[in-house]
């Protein structure tokens, strides 16, 4: 068993839902990308995901990075906790993602070393300027469809009679966003965007909101298609 569905994620519910709901099509086009239908049948070829692990490395280094503007951008101790909480399961996240990575071949000072790709550049700073300009709302709008977007692709692709498991070589990355304990944490942050949007007036403002929420999405898309140009780039070589 590769998830524990006991308290699972309502992702219809809330500022969350109401911002995934309006951005639909953009939303549908990120969680059923080529790139994850390929990782669920087994399909996906290995430079196109060994390509996507070395930029999602250098991305979480930037996420990271807006998770810490994001603390300072509360001004309440429940508010600070939850997203120190969420920077240091990043943080803690990254010598796990290096390990996995080694498992592909791929070493942390190989990956520190490589140049970000532009949709690296475009997705992250693109957060950061969001958060640098705005303030905890509107960076969490922005950095919500990774957090949540991950555990959906997860737990759809673990419940799809069409993944496959046995001798799937990505099925431990699918495991990782099944897990019980990453949906925990993407419960808090989901909860911490609804209650952002109570005390910062979420529905006066709810038109921006949904012009970043739907920016990162599409950004996402860009991150995965990233991966897969990498296929043609490496046979055009």
């Amino acid at each position: 068993m590769y998830y524990n569905s006991a308290s699972p994620i309502d992702f219809s519910h809330g500022l969350f839902g109401r911002l995934r709901a309006a951005t639909n099509a953009d939303w549908q086009h990120y969680v059923n990308h080529p790139f994850v239908q390929q990782l669920g049948a087994g399909t996906l070829p290995h430079e196109a995901f060994r390509r996507y692990l070395t930029q999602d490395y250098l991305f979480l280094v930037h996420f990271a990075r807006a998770y810490a503007l994001l603390v300072s951008k509360f001004h309440t101790l429940p508010e600070m906790r939850a997203a120190t909480a969420s920077l240091n399961g990043i943080v803690g996240e990254l010598p796990l993602h290096v390990g996995y990575c080694e498992s592909w071949g791929l070493n942390e000072a190989q990956m520190a070393a490589e140049p970000e790709a532009m949709e690296t550049i475009n997705y992250t700073r693109y957060v950061l300027d969001i958060g640098h300009s705005g303030d905890a709302l509107d960076l969490l709008a922005a950095l919500l469809p990774c957090v949540a977007g991950y555990a959906e692709i997860g737990l759809t692709l673990l419940r799809s009679p069409a993944t496959v498991l046995e001798g799937n070589p990505y099925a431990s990355w699918i495991a990782n966003y099944g897990d019980s304990g990453y949906h925990a944490s993407v419960r808090a942050s989901i909860d911490l965007l609804e209650q952002a949007g109570r005390d910062r007036g979420a529905e006066s403002r709810y038109a921006r909101l949904t012009e970043i929420f739907a920016t990162a999405t599409r950004l996402e898309s860009a991150f995965w298609q990233m991966g897969l140009n990498a296929v043609g780039q490496a046979e055009r070589r």
